[in-house]
This record gives structure tokens, C-alpha cells and sequence, in this order.
């Protein structure tokens, strides 16, 4: 026992038991009113004597620093205050009256878990309840809360449930209804006026309180609404002005520290007069008197103290003397006597304290409520912020940090940004790096206002510093950055290149963010090494962050460095991209409206937020995350088809060059290949999207009726294509074209042109810019200038002007040509190529196969070969780098793998074909590989209108069924395996048995129940075998099978079918519509003849490519095999 005490004694205290101290009288000195009673309170009798030390003459002066001893605080905990709807819980701490301010702040940070306020609002005021008009006691108590709660402040009260705390309290209720955030209010009482506080002692205890103090009680409870307490312990009981020191050391200790990381100026204090008495006038002289000052904020019209502190401020002048107030001095007095009941001696010191007051007047502000005329009074938490700007003399720099720390733009917007004011050079730049890391929307907008260029802010550097930011909403960017970059270690700095990387693999398909581009790498590389060495030198930054910079060190070697290097030529684009990553919604919507290209803006953020949920998704983040990222998507997607839909009304031809014009800054993606990228069926399945789509289908062809027919027949009949209608060269000229087309006809028209007079081609090349029309991978479009040698036998010089308005007609080789590369020709020619195909391969499985093939099976093996080297061309020739990357944009369209997955199957059983033991083997292959040419031609179907949705039906509806077959294959092997053990107890390991155990279960699914098998006859009679034992169980689990698979399972899938039919068929018209954009793309880049005919066109883009390859001529670096 005596082990077990002694380590309870000595176990260690806690921090606020080594640092904080209780203070208890140890001298009785009597008080000269009550020999009872000691001067610090307590009645002789409950006084506790301390061996050796006498007791005091009635005379003696008790000090709390001579008489009092300190001991390690025993109070301290959690105030639980019952008596409301729910309980509210405070933190208090009963302390020394000495305590060093600093401890006092570590205990709000460390032990309490405040953050360091942004302002300091000290309320001054009676310690006795009165009353306040109605319309102040609100306006009182919705603005403090306001400058509470929008600025981060903390409320230094009395924390007593009387007087002016009390007021306080109630506005603090009104907060605690809202529940929006509770505001860090402290109270700071003194430990011996605390009704009932021997219950508050204890050692991190929860103490159940009331609020509720005795009728006849000198004493005071704790106000319920306040957060936390200070008990400041002098050692005296039942006297008020323990606290006063403590609370004004602290007030001066917490002015003097620096709001970082906004600003470097000091926390800002301000103090609020409600009525008061004589010890507020004097609170008030000691706040404006002293170094630095304090500002004073007065609520007129609050009772006593205010209101006399008003009326003297409003009359009070400028300078030393106070002439109006000298000759109301007998009134003052007078006032003074009547107000606070004293005598004429104190009345006149008081006078004179009003005066030396009124000599800080830039100090006082006065809160009145009075109505403008030109609008609202001023409110009271405008008045308590403004009186900070007016009376601190801060600079323009500083006013505005105060008012982005308190995210107070209403402020800033009346006070700072006034008419005439001057910026020094890079203050309203660190203004807005603050605003963008702390995401205040409201501030960015004033600063875009006020002159702040995006163009010229938005560096490199800081454009790396908004990614590593800690402030902002949470996001998921570094869930995705771990993909691109694993094992990341703790710490690590993004660089641009990786959020590069992260942007490539959301936007997925062949998009290449500018930032892992070859061209800037060097530039970040020099740019960053500048950086760093410029703050190496300034010694505020830490060089291992750009420590990479240096790999690029032969290449920056050689370029110059210009300041105009780190900035980007699309600020707000990438500001955009930054907030979206980020997951700040407001902030994207507010780049959205700024700058350029604002359809293509909407797209990317829409892919991005899609891409992000699904990451999200596939993570096992919360479903709120995956919910709120689609609702932000779905918010840009609207944003984008409202954006088009109203440039389309305004101008048509224009909103069709803003969907295809090729946008260098995001990838040389066009708004189409964007809106498909980010799955926008609303946008593709937009009138002016459909246009454009037409245009490019009908190629140069220009029919209303019976189009397909009037195709098929100039296929079969080739002459009937001088029948037929065709656009003219003006109308081509405004049409998409791909870049191989765009050559070719260059030569037509070369070839057709005749000579004309050089200055009307000059005139043409400088008065008429005109414009062709490039479509290339993906959907994506760009414009081109056209030579204008091509207009040379239509624009003579002296017609120049009428020729150019007439439409000319085709020539006769110009309509072969519009006629065999148009794409709803190479459709047509491809599906009877392809039915052709059919008949011949199933010719050749049909028939008995030969050991030398015939005819139809040649063709067969050419058609599928050169489909393959078209399947390898279109791999080949898309637009990424990298050969993985271009297989993964290859394998986006479905039927792309498929497609090689069967080539290389008829190709396992061609070679399986030509030896003659294999041949049956082969022969088997090629009757499988025909399920798929069969199914294949699906993918013609869903060119049709009422095709193609149900084709998308079907698709989805066999990826749902996959999720069902396991469900299924669960309950058939349970059934399968219990029946087959049971009937068949002395089976031999054979993999048959694996036969046996799902065939019969699997067709019980379609109704043949197998009676006979599954409840076979046994033992009746001697020729008929023995039962087994348990034979009666099979039928009762075949029932269950049954019920489960049949009825159950079998009906929710119908039933997902049919929602998905629903969903379906409910967009079918957008379906359609985007579907139709993937084969016009597709068609658009095929060869003119279809397989077997194709290599043919293999070989001249082949050939021609070498000897433009040869030649060097600039713009075919890229290998296209279309011709």
C-alpha cells in the first residue's frame, strides 16, 4: 500500500497544474469596517492561519502580493451549463493574478486549440444589469456577432451573467441558434466573486453549472454563452478588480503579435463601451492614452458612461482647448453627479478625465443609430472596423491585408479602394496571391476591379506556389498526383510538370498539357533557377525546392532569361485548371468569366470534374465527394451548352468557327473534340454541332432526298456522279478539311487555275484573309490560310470585286474527287465492302474447305489482312507520342481491340489452315471468328437514327449482365455441386465432373428441369438401383434453385434492363447525335477505298509521304497515310 500511494503522489501534473497558480491569503489583517472579516474577505473564522505568521493590526495595508501565496491551481476542467434545450460546455481555469500573458496564449493554442485571433474585441461597460431601447439591444447584438464571426475575432467580457457581459451573452444565444461556428468568446471574472465556486475545484473535471445566482447573493454566476473563462485568483473573496490587470496585460501581449501569414502588422484591438460606470471612463482614458493606443468604439444612446462619453466627443474640438465644453462645464458636472451618484469632488475628476478623453477624439468613434437619407445607418460592426483603419494610421497596403484577413471586402471596398488612392509597386499583387490561396472570391473580383493585371501576376513561381498551398478547401489532387508520381515522400513540393502529368491523365485521349510539353521545360527550368537564386539571395526561401531546376542546366544555359518568361500568355486558363484541381468551385466559375475562350474553359473544367469523380470513385472516397465533383461538372456542362446556344442565336457562322477553330492553348483540341472528351451529348446534340456534323458528312456533296440511295447508285454507276449536286468552291473553302485533303486540293485548283496578273493575287493575300478549314485527329479542327493562286481563274483584276461574291461551279475532275473522299461515301462503299466480305467468308466455312483455297477465301484473307494494316495505320498516325499512349486513344472506340482481337484469331487459324493436319482445326477457328464479322456489323447499325440508340442499349445492358452472372454462377454452383455429390457419391476425379456439376443447373435457367434426373426411380423394384442415401434432399434444393434463380434473380435483371431502356431511350435523340460525331471523325480520316482495296492507298500516302519527306517540306513531320 505504501508503494502504491507514494506513485500517486508523485505521478507527473498536468501543464496547466506546473504552470498556472491558485493564490491564498495567509495574513489576517482585519478590515477596518469588520473586524470579522480580513481585508481580503474571508471571515476569521474560515481564515486559515499559517503557523508563524501573526495576525495584522487593523491599520495594516493588505497587498495580494505580500499576503497571499501561490500554490498550483486546483480548478480547472469543463463547465457543463444545464438548464437549456441542450447543454453548453465551457473551459475554465482558475489562475494567478500574475500569470505571464504568453502562458496565457499557449494555453488557448496548445492546451484549448484556438487559433490566434484576427482582432481582439474587448467589451467595457457596467458591472450592473440595466437596460437598452429595443432597437439598439439588436443592432448591438447582430453587429458584434457579425465582427465576431466574419473578422475571427476574440470577446473579452466580464464573463459575469450581469451587466454589460450579459448583453453579451444574449448575442452570443443568437449565434448559438444559428449554428453556423461558435465565436471564441473568453470571459476573464475574478475567481472570489464566482457563486458557488468551491464546486468548480477539481483537476480536469466536467462540472455540471447552473446560471441561475441567489436573489439575495453579492456574488455572481458565469454567463452560459461564453466559451471559455479566466478565474483570475488574487486571494480575496467577494471583491470585484482582481481581474483588471491580467485582462489588460493580455489585451497589450496579444496587440503585440503579428498576423501571419497574412499580413506583418499587429493583431489589431479595438474596444466596445456599453453604458458603464466610473471605472469606464477610466478604462477608456488608459485605452486611448496608452502605447500604442487603443481604439474606442461608443454605443450612444447604451446609458451613463456611453452616453456622457458621446455627448463629449461630439462637442469636443480638435485642438488643446475646449471652449463649448468649458462653458458647459457646470452642466457636465451636474450630469456627472446625477449619472453615477457621487459627490462634486469625484464629479469634477471625472470632468477632467472626460476631457483628457476628448483630447484622443481620432481615437473615440461614436455608433448612433440614425437613419441616412441616402440609405442604411452604418453598422455596428462597420463602425468597430472602420474606427480600426482611422485611428492606427496604417498604410494602404497594411488597411487592405487587415480587411483580406478578415475577409471583410464591404470594408475594403468603402475604405480602402477610394478615389484618387496610390498603390506602391506588387502591394495589390500580394493581395491577390493572399485572396487566390485563401480562396476569398469576393476579393479577387475587387482586385480585378481595382487594376490588378492577371496577365502580369500570374508567374510561374506563383502559379507552383498556388498547387503546394495548405489554405483552400480540401481536395483530391494528391489521391491522383500519387498515380503519376508514386511513392511520393511526405512534403513533397508538386512541380508543374507533375500536375502536368495529373492533367494528362484526366483529360486522357491524345491531350498534352502545355506544362509537360518539350518547349517548357526549359523555360520552367530557367525561370525557377532565376527564382531561387533571387530568394537565396533575400535568404527568405528554401533552395531544395527547385532543386531539379538544374537538370535542364545545358538548355537554360543557352536561352536567355527575360522576365516576360514566367508569365503565361492565358492567365485566367490556368487559374481555372488550378481551382478545378483544387476542388474550388466559386473560385473556377469566377476564372470562368475572365478571360478568353470561354466554351472551351467550360469543356475542360467539365472533363475534369468527371475525371475526378471517377478517381474518387475507384479511391473509396466518401460518396459525398464523388456527388459533389459530378454536381460541379454538371454545373459547367450547363454553363457551356447555355454559352453556345446563345452565341448561336447571335451568329451562327461564328459560333460554328468557335466550335471548330483549333485552340492552341488547350492541346490544339477544338470545342468538339472537347465536348467529346468530356461525354457533353447536350453541346454535340446542339443545331449548330449538328451542322457542322452534316457539313462534314455530306463532304462536297449537297443533296436533300434519297442521299443514300443517290450515293449508292454514283458507287455502282459512276457516271451518274455528273448527275448529281455539288457545293461550290466558296462553300468548300469554308468547310472543315483534313490536311492531306487541303493539299490535294491545292494541286486540283493549281492544276485547273489559270495565269493570272500578280498584284490581284497580292491584293487578294492582303484585303481577303481567307480561311480553310483543317479537320485532324480526334475531331479536332484548325484554320489555315488558303493560296490564293487557288482564286486566280475567278478573280481577274478588273472584276475582282463582283467575281468574288459568285459561286463557281465544279469541275469535272474537282466532282470525282468531292464525290469518292466525302464520308458518307466512304460509308457506303465501306458497308458493301464489307457485306461482300460476309458472304464470301461465310461462303468459305460453309462450303468443304479445300487444301488450297478458293477464290472467295482469298479474298476473305486480303479483306482481313489490310484490315489489319488499317487497324496498325490508324495507331500509327494518331496524334500522341508515345506508342502506349497511342494505344490507349486507339483502344477508346470498343470496337478498335475487338476488331484486333478477331484479326489475330482468323490469323491463328489461317496458319492453323495451311498445314494439312491442323486444317480442321483452323476450319474451327475461322467458324468462330465469324460470330464476331457478324456481330460487327452493329457497329454499321449505329450510323441509323432509330438504330443506334438501341445498339447503345445493348452495350450497356451486357456490361450490367456481367454483374449478374457472378450473382448467378454463385447460386448455380451451390445448387450444382450439393446435386451432384448427392446423386453421384463415388465419382472419379475427372474434369468432366466440372461439366456435370453446371450443365443441367445452367439450362434449368431456360425450363428444362431434367425431372427425370433429378429425382430418379430407386429400390422399388430389383432391377432398379439402390437409392442413395439423401436422394429426397436434391428436389427440395432444385425447388430452392428454383425460386432464387428463375424468379428472383432472373426478374431484377429485367428489371435493370428495362431501367436502362429507360434512361436510354429517354436521351435516344442525344444519343444518336453523339454517336453520329464518332463516325463522321472516323469516316473523316479513312481512305478513300475500302479493304481489300485499301492498300492501294497504303502505298501512295506511303510513297507520297517519302517524297514529301525527301523534299523537306514543312508541315508533314507527322506521318498520314490518308490520301
Amino acid at each position: 500500500m505504501y508503494f502504491e500511494t507514494n506513485w500517486v503522489f508523485h505521478q507527473p501534473r498536468s501543464w496547466i497544474e506546473t504552470n498556472f497558480q491558485k493564490r491564498e491569503c495567509i495574513k489576517f489583517i482585519p478590515c477596518p469596517k469588520d473586524d470579522t472579516k480580513c481585508c481580503c474577505g474571508q471571515a476569521q473564522i474560515t481564515h486559515q492561519t499559517i503557523p508563524g505568521i501573526e495576525s495584522g493590526s487593523p491599520g495594516d495595508l493588505w497587498l495580494p502580493t505580500k499576503h497571499t501565496r501561490p500554490q498550483p491551481t486546483d480548478a480547472y476542467g469543463t463547465i457543463e451549463f444545464q438548464g437549456g434545450a441542450h447543454p453548453t460546455k465551457a473551459q475554465y481555469v482558475r489562475l494567478s493574478f500574475d500569470t505571464r500573458p504568453e502562458l496565457l496564449v499557449q494555453l488557448f493554442t496548445k492546451e484549448w486549440n484556438l487559433e490566434l485571433p484576427k482582432l481582439l474585441i474587448t467589451v467595457q461597460g457596467g458591472k450592473a444589469n440595466f437596460d437598452l431601447q429595443a432597437k439598439l439591444k439588436k443592432e448591438i447584438r447582430k453587429g458584434l456577432l457579425k465582427a465576431a464571426k466574419t473578422t475571427g475575432a476574440w470577446i473579452f467580457t466580464g464573463g459575469t451573467n450581469t451587466g454589460v457581459t450579459k448583453q453579451v451573452g444574449d448575442a452570443l444565444l443568437l449565434e448559438g441558434q444559428q449554428r453556423t461556428g461558435r465565436v471564441v468568446s473568453i470571459g476573464i471574472a475574478p475567481w472570489g466573486i464566482v457563486e458557488r465556486n468551491h464546486e468548480l475545484l477539481g483537476h480536469n473535471r466536467e462540472v455540471p453549472c447552473h446560471s441561475i445566482s441567489s436573489p439575495r447573493s453579492k456574488l455572481a454566476v458565469l454567463n452560459n454563452r461564453h466559451a471559455y473563462f479566466l478565474l483570475v485568483d488574487n486571494g480575496t473573496m467577494a471583491k470585484y478588480g482582481a481581474e483588471l490587470i491580467l485582462r489588460r496585460k493580455l489585451e497589450k501581449f496579444i496587440s503585440n503579435l503579428k498576423l501571419h501569414p497574412f499580413t506583418h502588422s499587429s493583431t489589431p484591438v479595438v474596444c466596445l463601451v456599453i453604458e458603464g460606470g466610473t471605472n469606464t471612463i477610466r478604462a477608456v482614458l488608459e485605452y486611448v492614452t496608452d502605447s500604442p493606443p487603443v481604439p474606442v468604439v461608443v454605443c450612444d444612446g447604451s446609458g451613463r458612461a456611453a452616453d456622457l462619453l458621446a455627448f463629449v466627443h461630439k462637442y469636443a474640438s480638435d485642438g488643446e482647448e475646449q471652449p463649448v465644453l468649458e462653458s458647459m462645464r457646470d452642466y457636465l458636472i451636474g450630469t456627472i453627479q446625477k449619472t453615477f451618484e457621487v459627490g462634486l469632488d469625484q464629479a469634477e475628476k471625472l470632468y477632467q478625465e472626460l476631457l483628457q478623453c476628448t483630447r484622443n477624439k481620432n481615437l473615440i468613434t461614436v455608433f448612433r443609430i440614425q437613419e441616412k437619407p441616402e440609405g442604411e445607418a452604418q453598422e455596428l460592426d462597420q463602425t468597430i472596423l472602420t474606427a480600426l483603419f482611422k485611428s492606427q494610421h496604417l498604410s494602404p497596403p497594411e488597411q487592405l491585408s487587415l480587411a483580406l484577413t478578415w475577409n471583410r471586402v464591404d470594408i475594403a471596398r468603402s475604405e480602402i479602394f477610394v478615389y484618387g488612392q496610390e498603390w506602391p509597386n506588387g502591394a495589390l499583387d500580394e493581395a491577390m496571391m493572399q485572396a487566390l490561396e485563401h480562396d476569398r472570391i469576393d476579393f479577387v473580383k475587387l482586385l480585378l476591379e481595382n487594376g490588378v493585371s492577371m496577365k502580369k501576376f500570374l508567374t510561374i513561381p506563383r502559379l507552383e506556389e498556388l498547387y503546394n498551398t495548405k489554405h483552400g478547401p480540401a481536395n483530391t489532387l494528391g489521391y491522383i498526383l500519387r498515380d503519376v508520381r508514386p511513392h511520393i515522400p511526405k512534403g513533397y513540393i508538386y512541380t508543374l510538370h507533375d500536375i502536368g502529368l495529373v492533367i494528362n491523365k484526366l483529360m486522357g485521349g491524345a491531350y498534352r498539357s502545355y506544362y509537360t510539353r518539350r518547349k517548357f521545360r526549359p523555360i520552367y527550368a530557367k525561370v525557377m533557377n532565376s527564382y531561387a537564386n533571387a530568394c537565396r539571395k533575400s535568404s527568405t526561401y528554401q533552395y531544395q525546392r527547385y532543386a531539379g531546376a538544374n537538370s535542364l542546366s545545358l538548355v537554360t544555359g543557352l536561352l536567355p532569361f527575360t522576365s516576360e518568361m514566367a508569365l503565361f500568355e492565358f492567365p485566367f486558363n490556368e487559374l481555372l485548371i488550378w481551382a478545378v484541381l483544387t476542388k474550388r468551385q466559386q473560385m473556377a466559375l469566377l476564372m470562368w468569366t475572365h478571360g478568353e475562350e470561354a466554351l472551351a474553359k467550360s469543356l475542360v473544367a467539365c472533363k475534369l470534374y468527371k475525371a475526378m469523380a471517377h478517381e474518387a470513385a475507384e479511391d473509396d472516397l466518401d460518396t459525398e465527394i464523388y456527388e459533389e465533383l459530378r454536381s460541379y461538372a454538371k454545373e459547367f456542362e450547363s454553363k457551356g451548352n447555355k454559352l453556345l446556344d446563345f452565341s448561336y442565336r447571335q451568329d451562327a457562322e461564328k459560333a460554328q468557327r468557335l466550335l471548330t477553330c483549333e485552340l492552341h492553348s488547350w492541346s490544339n483540341q477544338s470545342c468538339l473534340s472537347l465536348a467529346v472528351a468530356a461525354n457533353h451529348r447536350a453541346l454535340l446534340a446542339h443545331p449548330c454541332s449538328q451542322v457542322i456534323l452534316a457539313d462534314l458528312w455530306m463532304g462536297g456533296l449537297r443533296t436533300r432526298k434519297n442521299t443514300n440511295f443517290k450515293v449508292i447508285l454514283g458507287l455502282i454507276m459512276p457516271f451518274y456522279i455528273r448527275q448529281l449536286d455539288f457545293k461550290s468552291k466558296e462553300e468548300l473553302q469554308q468547310m472543315p478539311q483534313t490536311e492531306e485533303e487541303h493539299l490535294e486540293n491545292q494541286n486540283l485548283d493549281n492544276d485547273d487555275s489559270d495565269r493570272s496578273q500578280p498584284d490581284a493575287e497580292a491584293l487578294l493575300a492582303d484585303t481577303y484573309s481567307v480561311r480553310d478549314t483543317k479537320v485532324h485527329e480526334n475531331g479536332k479542327v484548325s484554320l489555315t490560310d488558303s493560296d490564293p493562286s487557288q482564286f486566280r481563274e475567278f478573280f481577274p483584276l478588273s472584276e475582282f470585286t463582283n467575281e468574288l461574291k459568285q459561286h463557281q461551279p465544279l469541275r469535272l475532275k474537282k466532282k470525282f474527287y468531292e464525290f469518292y473522299t466525302a464520308p458518307i461515301t466512304k460509308f457506303w462503299a465501306d458497308s458493301i465492302a464489307y457485306m461482300f466480305f460476309l458472304i464470301m467468308f461465310s461462303f468459305t466455312v460453309l462450303v468443304k474447305m479445300n487444301p488450297m483455297p478458293r477464290w472467295q477465301e482469298w479474298y476473305s484473307i486480303a479483306y482481313i489482312t489490310t484490315l489489319g494494316f488499317e487497324k496498325v495505320r490508324e495507331i500509327v498516325s494518331s496524334e500522341p507520342v508515345a506508342i502506349t499512349h497511342k494505344f490507349s486513344v486507339w483502344t477508346w472506340n470498343m470496337w478498335n481491340p475487338c476488331d484486333g482481337a478477331a484479326i489475330i484469331l482468323f490469323i491463328i487459324g489461317l496458319a492453323f489452315r495451311f498445314r494439312p493436319n491442323t486444317m480442321d482445326i483452323g476450319r474451327v477457328i475461322y467458324c468462330v471468328d465469324s460470330i464476331y464479322w457478324y456481330l460487327r456489323i452493329l457497329n454499321i447499325l449505329g450510323v441509323n437514327k432509330y438504330l443506334g440508340p438501341l445498339v447503345t442499349m445493348m452495350g450497356k445492358m451486357v456490361k450490367n449482365m456481367i454483374y449478374f452472372v457472378v450473382l448467378l454462377a454463385v447460386v448455380l454452383m451451390s445448387f450444382g455441386v450439393s446435386r451432384q455429390a448427392i446423386l453421384h457419391p463415388n465419382s472419379d476425379p475427372t474434369w468432366r465432373l466440372i461439366r456435370e456439376v453446371t450443365y443441367q443447373p445452367y439450362f434449368m435457367l431456360y425450363g428444362e428441369v431434367f425431372a427425370d434426373d433429378i429425382d430418379p426411380p430407386c429400390g422399388e423394384n430389383p432391377h432398379q438401383p439402390a437409392c442413395v442415401t439423401g436422394h429426397w434432399v436434391t428436389p427440395i434444393t432444385m425447388s430452392m434453385y428454383l425460386l432464387i434463380a428463375n424468379i428472383l434473380l432472373i426478374n431484377l435483371l429485367i428489371a435493370v434492363f428495362n431501367n436502362i431502356f429507360n434512361e436510354v431511350n429517354s436521351v435516344s435523340h442525344q444519343v444518336w447525335m453523339f454517336q453520329r460525331f464518332t463516325v463522321v471523325m472516323e469516316y473523316q480520316q479513312k481512305p478513300v477505298l475500302p479493304p481489300p482495296f485499301i492498300a492501294f492507298c497504303h502505298f501512295y500516302s506511303l510513297l507520297k509521304y517519302c517524297v514529301r519527306k525527301a523534299k523537306g517540306e514543312p508541315g508533314m513531320s507527322k506521318f498520314s497515310f490518308v490520301p
